[in-house]
C-alpha cells in the first residue's frame, strides 16, 4: 500500500511540473502559414550522351572488315572530329577474349564480332562532324541515350533559392490579405531532387538502319535533327514549402 501511494505521489508530482512547464513556456508559434514557392528554368543540355554500336562486316567479293580495324577507324574519326579519348568510353562488347564466342565462331565463321561506345559530346556541331566521319556499313546504332548540363549544380542552388523566395512572396500577400503580417521562417522542406524534371533523362534519338546516312535522310538532314535536339530545351525545376509564423 505504501508503494502504491509513493507511486501515486510522483505521478501527480510530473503532472504538476508538467502543468507548470506549459504555463511558463507556452507555443511560440500559435499562429503560422504554409505556403509553397517553386521556381524553374530552361536550358540547352552541354552533355549529349550517345551510344554507337560498330560491327564487323563484309561486303560481296571482299574480305571480312575485322573489329580491329573498325575500332582502329573510329578512333581516328572521333579525334579527326576534335573528340578526345577522355569523352569516349567502352559501353559493352561481344567477341573480344570471350572463349564461348570464339569457339561458336569456329563453327560459324559468319557470326560478327561488335563494341558500343558511349560518347560523350558538347554540342550537336560535334556531333555532325563525327557523323560525316562514320562508316556507314560498320556503324548499326547511333543512340542518344542521355543529356545534362554541366552547371547543373550550380542551377539547383539558385532554383532553390528562388522557390524560396517565391514562397516568402507568396506568404506576404496571403497574409496581407487577412490583415496578418508575416513573422520569421519556421521550416523549410528541401524539395527532392529524384522527382526533378528534365535534366539527366532520355531524349529520343535513335538511328538502327544498317546505312546511317539515308536513315538521317528519311528523317531530314543530320544537322536539322541535332538542331531540333538542341532546341528541346531541358527544364529544371524546383518546389519547396515553408512554414512562417504570423506576427
Amino acid at each position: 500500500m505504501k508503494k502504491i501511494f509513493i507511486a501515486f505521489l510522483l505521478i501527480a508530482f510530473t503532472s504538476v511540473i508538467s502543468a507548470q512547464t506549459t504555463v511558463l513556456n507556452p507555443n511560440p508559434f500559435p499562429k503560422t502559414i504554409t505556403v509553397s514557392g517553386s521556381a524553374e528554368m530552361e536550358v540547352i543540355p552541354d552533355e549529349i550522351y550517345v551510344n554507337i554500336t560498330l560491327r564487323e562486316y563484309q561486303k560481296r567479293g571482299e574480305d571480312k572488315k575485322e573489329i580491329e580495324t573498325i575500332k582502329t577507324n573510329f578512333l581516328e574519326s572521333c579525334k579527326a572530329a576534335g573528340i578526345p579519348d577522355s569523352l569516349i568510353s567502352i559501353y559493352s562488347y561481344t567477341g573480344y577474349n570471350n572463349y564461348y564466342f570464339f569457339k561458336r565462331r569456329k563453327k560459324d565463321p559468319d557470326m560478327q564480332s561488335s563494341i558500343t561506345y558511349q560518347v560523350k559530346f558538347k554540342d550537336s556541331k560535334t556531333m555532325d562532324a563525327l557523323v560525316e566521319k562514320l562508316d556507314d556499313e560498320a556503324t548499326q546504332n547511333f543512340i542518344i541515350v542521355n543529356t545534362s548540363h554541366s552547371k547543373i549544380t550550380e542551377f539547383r542552388k539558385q532554383l532553390k533559392i528562388k522557390a524560396v523566395q517565391a514562397a516568402k512572396e507568396k506568404g506576404m500577400y496571403l497574409t496581407d490579405a487577412v490583415g496578418e503580417k508575416l513573422g520569421e521562417a519556421i521550416t523549410i522542406r528541401e524539395p527532392n531532387e529524384n522527382l526533378v524534371n528534365g535534366f539527366q533523362g532520355k531524349v529520343p534519338g535513335v538511328y538502327s538502319n544498317t546505312n546511317l546516312s539515308s536513315s538521317f535522310a528519311k528523317a531530314g538532314t543530320f544537322e536539322e535533327r541535332v538542331q531540333e535536339i538542341d532546341f528541346r530545351k531541358l527544364k529544371l525545376r524546383f518546389e519547396v514549402d515553408v512554414v512562417f509564423a504570423l506576427k
